[in-house]
């Protein structure tokens, strides 16, 4: 199956063109020809089955043959906001993973303790997508800019249903099986490698977030987040 990412596509398209790189990819690399069949995706839902017009190496024309609108879509919503580790690498495969199993948001946090305060968006976003194409999704994660701490609660998170902080300090904590149910919007935070400060916490739980036991292991930063996606999907199935 030769999947192509095509944002600008519409339902309503019944002709498409590949932009000039996704062109010399299909013609030169993959050798595919007129009558050839691909599969498209918008990111947003659809999946698209098209066929070769015009093998064009510069400008590849496409019919649109079928539409499947809602591809695969999730019976819930998750969003994972987390602070950047030092190494980016790391970042980039929590959101391998998380787009394979299924999180729909992600949003960097820089906290007190943050080991790194830029995020360039656009390489995260490649990451994502790529990530999506292997695993025959319809839907593209929506990555935000980096926000401090205080700014992300400055948002409006109402319609979470379920808001919860994950920290390593002493006290009452539940898990994600106890705090939540099924089908509904998750937001889970996730703190750097020296965990979120005690202020930090506080400020959550005072913005309605409830405390998130993930085991007793010590984690990584991404093996936490990648935790925190795998059980919001076990719960959902």
């Amino acid at each position: 199956m030769h999947l192509f990412y095509t944002p600008l596509l519409k339902p309503e398209n019944k002709e498409f063109f590949l932009d000039e790189n996704e062109s010399k990819h299909a013609i030169r690399v993959l050798r595919l020809s007129k009558g050839s069949t691909v599969v498209l995706i918008d990111g947003v839902g659809g999946l698209y089955q098209a066929e070769i017009l015009d093998a064009n190496p510069k400008r590849t024309i496409l019919t649109i043959v079928e539409v499947q609108s809602e591809y695969q879509k999730s019976s819930y919503a998750l969003h994972i906001a987390m602070a950047p580790t030092k190494n980016m690498d790391r970042v980039e495969w929590f959101l391998e993973k998380a787009t394979e199993i299924g999180l729909q948001e992600f949003t960097p946090i820089i906290s007190s303790r943050s080991e790194r305060k830029d995020v360039k968006i656009e390489r995260l976003e490649k990451v994502a997508v790529s990530a999506m194409k292997q695993s025959l999704k319809a839907y593209l994660p929506k990555i935000n800019p980096a926000v401090t701490l205080k700014q992300f609660f400055q948002q409006d998170l109402s319609a979470y249903q379920t808001k919860a902080i994950a920290h390593c300090e002493d006290g009452e904590k539940v898990y994600l099986a106890q705090a939540s149910q099924a089908k509904q919007q998750y937001l889970i935070l996730i703190g750097p490698e020296g965990d979120f400060s005690t202020e930090e916490i506080d400020l959550a739980l005072q913005n309605g977030f409830t405390a998130l036991s993930l085991g007793n292991s010590r984690l990584r930063t991404e093996t936490a987040a990648l935790m925190a996606c795998a059980e919001v999907s076990l719960l959902n199935r």
